[in-house]
């Protein structure tokens, strides 16, 4: 690996699994200190110690917990560089807005939303302090268009993340606080096996509209927020990073 985070402090929300786990390997791999974040104890732990780092039991929904969340991380290493903002939740009683019921719909907008409303809040002045830093958040490729497969608080809560984050970008980007929208496609991560479990075929019709004919791995997600993290990156503020397989710039999918 480059050690492109060679030093830095990262701190990633949702990493006891899927594209946070792969992103905690990654960058602790690229040499940042990496604060894992989750409310799963055990899988975090294990993730954090695989990674050389500090394990954190936070609920992103409480804005208290986000704020012990970011003292852990200043407490530890010193400094904060980077806020890899990925916790979100897809639940089976998220669907057409048909079936969707209001606390299916608050629950979500709360995990996927709200904690990136408060992590983005609570984080943005520590960065400031300390000279500036990177913000990921993980938005999602139904930001930028209708899924397949409705999940109506979901892909509204990912569109309010993308424009947030492009507002955010705008706004302190003097202060040396780049923000992007990470957008990935469909990723094989346990959610999505869940998915698969559950029902083929609707998550089979999500896999036919891939140019790629693939879902991604959590690695190759990894690799873009990486990149975003990294001073590779250094121009590149309020921006919508897809990596989708192709999907919003396909027309027509070939089978």
């Amino acid at each position: 690996m480059s050690g492109r985070l060679e030093g830095k402090v990262a701190v990633i929300t949702g990493a006891a699994s899927g594209i946070g786990r792969a992103s905690a390997v990654r960058f602790a791999l690229e040499g940042a200190h990496v604060v894992v974040a989750d409310l799963a104890d055990d899988p975090g732990t294990a993730v954090a110690e695989e990674v050389g780092g500090v394990y954190v039991h936070a609920d992103v929904t409480d804005p208290g917990s986000v704020a012990e969340m970011y003292k852990t991380a200043l407490d530890r290493f010193g400094t904060l560089d980077i806020c890899f903002n990925n916790a979100g939740i897809s639940p089976p009683d998220d669907d057409s807005i048909l079936e969707t019921e209001l606390d299916a719909w608050r629950r979500v907008q709360d995990v996927n939303l709200t904690s990136v409303y408060l992590c983005c809040k609570t984080a943005i002045p520590i960065l400031i302090e300390h000279g500036g830093g990177s913000i990921i958040n993980t938005a999602s490729f139904v930001a930028l268009m209708g899924a397949a497969t409705s999940q109506i608080s979901y892909t509204a809560s990912k569109g309010g993340v993308l424009s947030m984050s492009r507002e955010l970008g705008v706004q302190f980007a003097r202060q040396s606080v780049r923000v992007n929208a990470l957008c990935p496609g469909p990723v094989n991560t346990p959610l999505l096996q869940e998915l698969f479990a559950k029902d083929a075929e609707r998550a089979a019709r999500r896999l036919v509209h891939i140019p790629m004919g693939r879902f991604a791995e959590p690695e190759e997600i990894a690799a873009a927020a990486c990149f975003l993290a990294s001073d590779d990156a250094s121009f590149i503020t309020a921006s919508t990073f897809l990596v989708d397989g192709g999907i919003n710039a396909a027309y027509v999918t070939p089978l």
